[in-house]
């Protein structure tokens, strides 16, 4: 009985030392130490599922409230839609607040939920239901208290999908979701939504998803009506797309030099001007995980590593929150939600040359 106890007592102070090392060569990481990085963590600890992706991030007068979809493994029917909020600098324990049951009383799998916060109105969850990208279809719910009181979802208009996975803008009095087909093609689309979400239209498809297979775009805006994507794509490199009207009309579809592994990004467009880019600068695999900013949207410098050690580190979401400081979080691993704080200001930006990460 003794042995037994002593031998418990090792093994748990073991394991305390354990974790205490992994802490401390976390905070003595060089990733943390490059300029303009404040902070690095995990939105949660300790959850239900052992699987999660595609999380989403927003600021509401309450804090920060983050997103993602968390289960058995993705296109498993017990994925569900889970949500925390941060609370005095600490996120609260996840709650799920949506799940794939239907009508006919069968459950399938949630997808990319999106957060939206309204100015002066609800916090929108967007987000999708169905067996696999190709069938699935957008749901959206809303609450005016992050993660309580959640509205009845209900299911976006026939041939809508809503936003994909990255957020949508507001231009003018509408407001302009990036979305994207998968059943016929890869196929990337505007929808735009008005008169409070009661009206709906969108764009045709912008492009044929043959010569540029393009899905999941984000949007940067430009004043005067124009809006720039870019967009993950079968192709190894980020695609873009420009509108001169608000994102009524596009131009052709093109390439850039940017790569990509046919993995989410995303991107924000600062209170300053520049425009901020999370994604893998690899044409190959989830790592790493990289920032990038740009003047004009189209010539990029290398500003910050966010992971580089052999992984998934993926679908990046990226929001500039009112103290003018970034948020981003991302997929660890498939088992964890890291959430990441940048200050623009300070980054210390580097030419990418020869479309290489420099070291």
């Amino acid at each position: 009985m003794f042995y037994t106890i002593v031998t418990r007592f090792l093994i748990s102070l073991f394991v305390v030392v354990a974790a205490e090392a992994v802490l401390a060569a976390d905070d003595a990481s060089p990733l943390l130490k490059q300029p303009g990085m404040i902070s690095a963590e995990f939105v949660y600890d300790d959850v239900s599922f052992p699987q999660c992706h595609a999380s989403t991030i927003a600021e509401t007068s309450a804090g920060l409230v983050a997103a993602w979809f968390g289960g058995t493994r993705e296109k498993h029917e017990d994925v569900g839609i889970w949500v925390a909020r941060q609370v005095d600098g600490k996120w609260t324990a996840p709650v799920e607040v949506a799940n794939g049951v239907w009508d006919d009383g069968k459950r399938y799998p949630c997808w990319n939920p999106v957060l939206f916060q309204v100015a002066d109105g609800p916090l929108l969850l967007y987000y999708k239901v169905g067996p696999d990208p190709r069938t699935w279809w957008g749901m959206v719910t809303m609450s005016r208290e992050p993660d309580k009181n959640w509205s009845e979802p209900r299911k976006l208009p026939d041939g809508f999908a809503g936003p994909i996975k990255n957020k949508p803008v507001m231009v003018g009095d509408t407001l302009l979701c990036p979305s994207s087909t998968e059943d016929n093609g890869w196929r990337v689309h505007m929808e735009r939504f008005s008169d409070r979400g009661q009206k709906h239209e969108k764009t045709g498809p912008l492009n044929d998803g043959q010569t540029i297979g393009a899905i999941q775009p984000t949007i940067l805006t430009h004043g005067d009506n124009v809006v720039q994507i870019l967009c993950r794509t079968r192709q190894k490199r980020i695609s873009e797309c420009w509108s001169k009207d608000g994102g009524v009309t596009w131009n052709e579809m093109k390439l850039t030099d940017l790569p990509n592994p046919n993995s989410g990004i995303d991107a924000v467009t600062l209170a300053d001007g520049r425009h901020l880019l999370v994604y893998n600068h690899t044409e190959r695999g989830r790592s790493p995980l990289n920032v990038a900013v740009s003047d004009d949207g189209e010539k990029w410098q290398a500003a910050l590593v966010l992971e580089n050690e052999p992984g998934e580190y993926s679908y990046p979401a990226v929001i500039q929150a009112a103290d003018g400081l970034v948020h981003i979080t991302y997929t660890w691993k498939r088992t964890e939600v890291k959430h990441v704080v940048v200050d623009p200001a300070k980054l210390e930006l580097r030419a990418i040359d020869d479309g290489r990460w420099p070291e």
